[in-house]
């Protein structure tokens, strides 16, 4: 798909899909309060001065809020799937199995992320400061868009190890064109920006106008950029 065609379907496909959006949004509201149940438990278990509060209620707090985490963030891996396959539906809620997948998810974004770091760090040892900083850049940039691609991978798959085929992976930016990956990046960055600068001035205006449109904003957002980076990874 061009990416006229790309942005086109993603920006419309958060308001095509309304009932997936009020799941999601309920997701975020459970994971909010949550954390702020969290928040408050501890906060109180500090004032009364009772360490076993303070420790159970974070333990059972952060449990909860890594839960609902990873089953969103499987949610997301769903949206990335039905772009890849074009469908202009929109999932449904698999507890179950969105949160393995958000593990799975988030498993790969560490793996991508800690191998750069391990190579700057080498790099750093080895050459002077500018060379390393140099090539630290740009395996930077290539492990930031081949994990794009090991999030299509596993969204397409479900297999943890397809994902982890960083050789494969950066070999699927050649094949969606290296190009094509950093001008979508371009774009999807400039979409966004726009729409939070406009829902900022709203905030301006009012605020408890702007504070509810920015999380709606939050949420149309993550559904907008999942289905865009599906899509671009659907001619692969």
């Amino acid at each position: 798909m061009e990416l006229g065609e790309i942005f086109s379907d993603a920006l419309s496909y958060p308001l095509q899909n309304i009932k997936a959006l009020v799941i999601y949004v309920i997701l975020g509201i459970i994971l909010g309060i949550a954390i702020g149940g969290t928040l408050a438990a501890v906060m109180a278990g500090i004032a009364a001065e009772n360490f076993l509060a303070v420790l159970g209620s974070g333990i059972i707090g952060i449990i909860i809020a890594v839960l609902i985490g990873f089953v969103i963030s499987g949610y997301e891996l769903d949206i990335v799937k039905y772009g890849i396959e074009r469908d202009p539906g929109a999932p449904g809620i698999d507890i179950v199995g969105q949160f393995i997948n958000g593990v799975k998810y988030f498993v790969v974004g560490i793996v991508y992320m800690i191998i750069p770091i391990i190579i700057s760090s080498i790099l750093a040892i080895i050459f002077q400061h500018w060379l390393s900083m140099i090539i630290s850049i740009v395996v930077g940039i290539i492990f930031a868009l081949a994990m794009i691609m090991g999030e299509c991978r596993l969204a397409k798959t479900g297999d943890i190890g397809y994902a982890l085929s960083i050789g494969e992976a950066i070999g699927d930016i050649s094949r969606v064109g290296f190009v094509k990956v950093v001008l979508f990046i371009i774009i999807l960055f400039i979409i966004t920006f726009i729409l939070a600068l406009i829902v900022g001035a709203i905030n301006q205006w009012n605020t408890t106008i702007g504070g509810i449109l920015m999380g709606i904003l939050g949420v149309y957002i993550t559904f907008f950029s999942a289905r865009a980076t599906g899509l671009l990874y659907s001619d692969v």
